[in-house]
């Protein structure tokens, strides 16, 4: 018999964002133990990295990893940061969407505020047990010692036990243990050392030290010892900004008329622009931006397209320079030619972002690789699905001298970076960057740049080639020159070929 509509009714019920992702966790990069273990790890690193930074203080980041069962490991990660109050550590760890960087427009590696109570849940999910925190300010504030667990029905954290420990050193930071279900490949491309190789690669003012299973070991000691300039919070940009998110922050704002909300609530925006936009739209510059009928709203949506704004500060970014890109390639791969290209900034959506690019050519290099990163962070699944990977194959490398099936076939590694205040990544598992047109176009412009600086190389390089080869040829034939030009000038021949092998090897410089 079918259900009827009141039936049907009765089964409606809220769920948590915590019971959302409990069933769908696959959407946070727990798709399998490889990975999962991977992405436990990544979030926290993401974590204590951005702390560290935010703080202005060079990180240490140590990562330890044991191997309890064939399937079960303990994860431990630990920072010199600047530590968490204990009264904000449960809600920082154990509720979903509860953050510090969601609602900033500011660089950073993480944004979305799910990543590490992901791990936690994670955690919980496949071996039952809490994550423990420990964490202090540092000078006199004690060490607190949490264990920490996620009531998934309600999305709020549940204490199990909070003590506190004397602190007679000072030390500050925090520190993370889970234990989890996973698997440990020691050498894959996707796989916990070649991220802790790939992080310190564009991460160098950071030092990472990695202890795992079968005694695997790994240090990467920082190569500057300056942090990068702090990125700086901004307001979004009237540019690409979408009707919903306009119309939700006219509802949200405190200013009391038109153009105190635009030129309190956006960057870029002065009280002349404010007024070309109101006018633009049809609409008087004192009202309240509340007070707002939807019609009005979508007329001054289509005028901040419309009316002529500087772009985006820039100081809001944070990318590596193309002489970090450099280092960083020649320290990792052994080519026999380095380019690296950073874009100037664009946007998106609003969204100030930029893009930049470093390949290594030949030398040891055997075949193609792409690496992929996103704020200092590197991104080793869903290539496929990436927009810088598609930038990679839309770009004609054979304009570069470069054969190309889909990608580049040579031996040469492309490193893409997208920075952003928002990196639009297509699931929660930020693994791939979103195909915006205004991001796929900076990406091959990046990427055609570099490839032009290659081509120039490439092309002295087969011009060298080729005059190598008609020495070579003429070598061949130098006795029997020498033979008919001693016959002609009566000079002894051995005098002839030494001039002639000299005239060469000068050639050859």
């Amino acid at each position: 018999m079918a259900a009827t509509g009141e039936e049907l009714a009765e089964k409606i019920r809220e769920i948590s964002v915590a019971e959302f992702f409990e069933k769908n966790r696959h959407l946070l990069g727990y798709e399998n133990p490889t990975r999962s273990l991977l992405t436990v790890i990544k979030e926290a690193v993401e974590n204590s990295a951005d702390a560290c930074e935010d703080a202005r203080i060079l990180p240490e980041i140590k990562i330890e990893l044991q191997q309890l069962e064939e399937d079960r490991f303990r994860v431990v990660v630990e920072d010199n940061g600047p530590g968490l109050p204990a009264s904000k550590v449960p809600m920082t760890f154990a509720k979903f969407l509860v953050g510090s960087k969601f609602h900033r427009l500011k660089q950073y590696r993480g944004l979305m505020g799910v990543g590490i109570h992901g791990a936690v849940l994670y955690a919980q999910l496949t071996t039952g047990k809490p994550a423990k925190v420990v964490t202090s300010l540092g000078g006199k504030d004690p060490i607190h010692e949490f264990e920490l667990m996620i009531d998934v029905a309600k999305n709020e954290p549940e204490v199990i036990s909070h003590r506190t420990l004397d602190n007679p050193n000072g030390w500050h930071g925090v520190k993370l243990e889970l234990e989890v279900e996973g698997r440990f490949i020691e050498k894959a491309t996707q796989s916990v050392p070649e991220y802790i190789r790939q992080t310190a690669m564009v991460n160098p003012f950071a030092s990472i030290y990695f202890k795992g299973p079968n005694g695997t070991s790994l240090v990467y000691k920082r190569r500057v010892e300056e942090l990068p300039p702090l990125p700086k919070e901004i307001k979004p940009h009237p540019y690409g900004i979408e009707l919903g998110r306009l119309r939700r922050m006219l509802i949200s704002t405190s200013a009391r008329t038109l153009t105190g909300f635009l030129t309190t609530e956006f960057s870029r925006v002065g009280r002349k622009s404010a007024l070309e936009a109101c006018r633009a739209a049809g609409i008087n510059p004192e009202s309240s931006p509340q007070q707002l009928s939807s019609e009005e709203v979508v007329r001054l949506h289509k005028a901040l397209q419309s009316i002529k704004l500087m772009a985006p500060p820039t100081d809001c970014l944070s990318p590596l320079g193309e002489e970090m890109l450099l280092e960083g390639m020649k320290r990792e791969f052994k080519g026999e030619k380095y380019v690296a290209v950073s874009r100037p900034p664009s946007t998106y959506r609003g969204y100030p972002f930029q893009i930049e690019c470093g390949i290594a050519y030949g030398g040891e290099l055997q075949d193609f690789q792409l690496f992929r990163f996103a704020n200092r962070t590197p991104l080793l699944y869903h290539q496929g699905e990436c927009a810088l990977t598609s930038a990679v194959r839309e770009v004609d490398w054979r304009r570069y001298g470069i054969p190309q099936d889909g990608f580049p076939k040579a031996p040469m590694i492309i490193l893409l970076h997208f920075v952003s205040v928002w990196v639009p990544f297509t699931t929660e598992g930020k693994q791939a960057i979103a195909s915006y047109p205004e991001i796929l176009r900076e990406a091959k412009l990046a990427l055609q740049d570099a490839g032009r600086r290659l081509s120039e190389y490439l092309a002295r390089k087969r011009k060298m080639r080729e005059r190598q080869i008609k020495i070579g040829l003429f070598e061949r034939y130098i006795p029997e020159l020498a033979e008919s030009v001693e016959k002609l000038t009566g000079k002894p021949k051995e005098e002839i070929i030494s001039r002639l092998e000299r005239f060469l090897n000068e050639g050859k410089g």
